[in-house]
């Protein structure tokens, strides 16, 4: 008796959790953004070959439909080259921000990252002022946590979501439960 409490518990316990998790994350995909933000990090995604993902791809799109509307913000893309990309994430969103007409004078590139949370860090060369509002760019499923991350190392941001892709909706979630989960404990244990 007392083991089948304990189980009902625990499995209650971790459906909570997961309830709690998937409306952070539901919050932070329907956030408003600030007209003319001084910048916008677009997050790197996998690039097959040459060409951005289709994750990838629908944060170009969001970035470029934002940056369309809103002339001063600049754009930084952001992501570096893993072993089976023909160019970097980075390269990769430049060039399709620049096919929606976005000036390539306004887009820098940052492809040194290859998580996240450098992501973040190493586009922090490009902001001169640590008090500037920015936009985070990335997957609607993804977004909670790089604003966490951000926020944590000191940037004013909100979450621009870009869709994410159906086929990928229950696998991006179960990775990003486990990605949070480490992120709190992370940042618990500082």
């Amino acid at each position: 008796m007392y083991v089948k409490f304990t189980l009902y518990l625990l499995i209650g316990l971790a459906v909570l959790y997961v309830l709690f998790l998937q409306f952070k994350i539901y919050q932070h995909s329907h956030q408003e953004q600030p007209d003319q933000a001084d910048y916008l990090i677009i997050l790197g995604a996998r690039v097959k070959g040459e060409k951005p993902s289709l994750s990838l791809q629908y944060r170009i799109d969001a970035a470029a439909e934002y940056l369309l509307k809103n002339e001063q913000t600049i754009a930084i893309a952001s992501g570096g080259q893993g072993p089976d990309e023909g160019i970097s994430e980075a390269l990769a969103i430049q060039r399709g921000l620049v096919l929606l007409g976005v000036s390539e004078e306004r887009i820098y590139l940052e492809d040194r990252s290859t998580s996240t949370y450098e992501n973040l860090q190493y586009s922090k060369e490009f902001i001169d002022d640590s008090n500037s509002k920015g936009i985070v760019v990335s997957n609607s499923f993804h977004l909670y946590r790089a604003v966490l991350m951000a926020e944590e190392q000191g940037m004013n941001v909100t979450g621009l979501p870009g869709k994410t892709p159906k086929i990928s909706v229950v696998q991006m979630h179960v990775r990003e439960y486990a990605a949070l989960t480490k992120l709190y404990l992370d940042l618990l244990l500082k």
